[in-house]
């Protein structure tokens, strides 16, 4: 089946990205099982399809915005489109800084005739190895964890707290354990999702209320809400040539990430989160309160210790809008060529 399967990969871009997203192209473009290429341009502040043309491949498309739709709206239109277009069997998504390995888009389709179940119950992810949960989760450490953590609070739980404790003395030590085949994972983000055609009329589409941020976790947590399951594939693995927010952080005594790199990009984050994780993971709701309580205090005293008492009063209007459901890219932002946001 290998031979005769079709896949569509969707890569949704912004800002000045082309050194990024050229090598992601070339890479794509070898495999023998693409026959489409579909870029949606998020606003770039330079010509995406004359760049793409040069490339001389007719299987590109690029769909340009005027205006950045942020992830949510950008992979929303991108689905939309190729599914209209009904001649793909799979739709891989990948984020303009993702490199798939050479043997990625066959070994995929591989073990995809290897698990059983139909379009409407699978999804494939590839593992990225900048991504440490996602690895010890490869090699069979249980996803529970990291995800869906009951009565968590931006992942914080005080019933989590001891047990952390020994993960990370765990963590010490070398991780000799080998991969799995594939493992469950109940939610992942775009970047390295392959789909069959089949699962789009099961979970329909991003929700663009989310704008940028979870919008990934919630759109696949779907999957998993509508009894499929979402299998990593470790021997499958895509590089991240640029790096997410948050990873090149230096961790300093009295001090967090979430104060230090406040930005809008911040804001969706702690907002977005804040919504998700109470729609799926609260069980107890004064368990919630409390570790709501406890992580807001600490963060508090940091702010203070750390002289940024402004970014912890935005993080609580961040919180409160993620409370009250009042998501939405916000009136009060515009876009600028490098995608920042004045407030």
């Amino acid at each position: 089946m290998l031979g005769e399967y079709k896949v569509c990969i969707l890569i949704v871009t912004y800002g000045n990205r082309w050194h990024l997203i050229e090598q992601v192209l070339k890479q794509v473009l070898i495999f023998e099982q693409v026959t489409d290429i579909v870029v949606v341009n998020n606003a770039s502040c330079y010509n995406v399809s004359e760049c793409t043309a040069r490339m001389g491949d007719g299987r590109l498309t690029v769909l340009n915005n005027s205006e950045n739709l942020g992830s949510a709206g950008g992979y929303k239109q991108g689905i939309t489109y190729i599914h209209k277009k009904n001649e793909a069997d799979f739709y891989w998504l990948l984020d303009d800084d993702n490199v798939p390995e050479e043997n990625t888009m066959s070994t995929l389709l591989d073990i995809w005739d290897e698990i059983p179940g139909n379009g409407g119950k699978k999804a494939l992810f590839c593992l990225r190895d900048d991504r440490t949960p996602h690895v010890k989760i490869a090699k069979g450490e249980d996803y529970s964890r990291y995800y869906l953590i009951k009565d968590n609070f931006m992942g914080f739980s005080i019933s989590n707290s001891l047990p952390n404790k020994y993960y990370k003395l765990q963590d010490m030590r070398k991780d000799t354990r080998e991969y799995k085949r594939y493992v469950q994972i109940p939610y992942v983000p775009y970047g390295g999702l392959l789909l069959h055609k089949l699962m789009i009329e099961v979970i329909g589409l991003p929700n663009t209320d989310y704008f940028l941020y979870a919008d990934d976790s919630e759109y696949t947590y779907r999957i998993t809400q509508n009894n499929g399951t979402i299998w990593l594939v470790p021997s499958c693995k895509i590089i991240d040539v640029d790096k997410s927010q948050g990873f090149l952080y230096k961790k300093k005594v009295f001090h967090s990430y979430l104060l230090d790199q406040w930005s809008f990009r911040t804001y969706f984050t702690v907002r977005n989160l804040v919504y998700f994780h109470s729609c799926v993971a609260i069980q107890n709701k004064v368990m919630f309160q409390i570790n709501k309580i406890l992580f807001l205090a600490y963060l508090k005293v940091i702010s203070i210790l750390s002289s940024r008492t402004k970014q912890y009063k935005k993080l609580r209007s961040a919180v409160d809008d993620g409370l009250n459901g009042r998501l939405g890219k916000g009136a009060s932002s515009s876009w600028d060529c490098n995608n920042n946001i004045d407030s």
